[in-house]
């Protein structure tokens, strides 16, 4: 059995207003920094406690958001981190950048919030595709021998690969709260998985 603990990356200012996707130049604000660290601390705690010094296997998405998260946690688990495109966030194409007040009222946007499973962002990816993405590596990792896994990647995704284990739809993906900074473990082998925890706050 692998242990793998899903990270989001911590709070940026433009959280809650802009549809960021993989726009550049998104950086964790003063609170996404003050967030990284105190879980960073708190997961050094843990694995210390839980695991006796056994190693832990770090990746992130490359997005500059999720790579700061994850740089407190390197430290302070002592390991490198690496990049894995599989946790990147959505490609959101037309829409990456754009005010979520702008995509109010927009069929497109309102198919997309209400029938996840099918819809996908003009010029984009659609859920299914990261559900398929994140999928894949966990399957990867599932039937690995190896130590326990952190997975520093975004809200969506972290969402699809959850109902994935959970054997929901991704129509389900508003019942699951993935909040920035929070950690969601799984415990996966080949074949199967399960769910320990969703959207724990380890960081306030």
């Amino acid at each position: 059995m692998r242990r793998v603990l899903f990270l989001r990356h911590g709070s940026h200012d433009r959280l809650g207003r802009i549809l960021c996707g993989r726009m550049p130049g998104v950086s964790l604000s003063e609170a996404g920094r003050a967030e990284a660290h105190a879980v960073a601390g708190a997961l050094a705690r843990r694995f210390a406690g839980e695991l006796a010094g056994e190693p832990v296997r770090l990746l992130s998405s490359p997005q500059p958001r999720t790579r700061e998260t994850a740089a407190p946690l390197a430290e302070a688990l002592g390991v490198g981190a690496e990049l894995a495109e599989e946790l990147d966030e959505i490609a959101f194409g037309d829409w990456t950048g754009k005010a979520f007040s702008e995509l109010d009222g927009d069929p497109a946007w309102t198919a997309w919030n209400a029938q996840r499973g099918a819809a996908r962002p003009p010029g984009g990816e659609s859920m299914a595709a990261v559900q398929a993405r994140v999928a894949g590596l966990l399957d990867r990792l599932a039937a690995e021998e190896g130590p326990p896994v952190i997975l520093v990647s975004h809200g969506d995704p972290i969402r699809a690969a959850l109902l994935g284990v959970l054997g929901l739809p991704l129509d389900a993906y508003d019942r699951i709260v993935v909040a920035p900074a929070s950690c969601s473990e799984l415990e996966l082998w080949p074949g199967g998985g399960r769910v320990v925890s969703i959207n724990e706050r380890l960081a306030g």
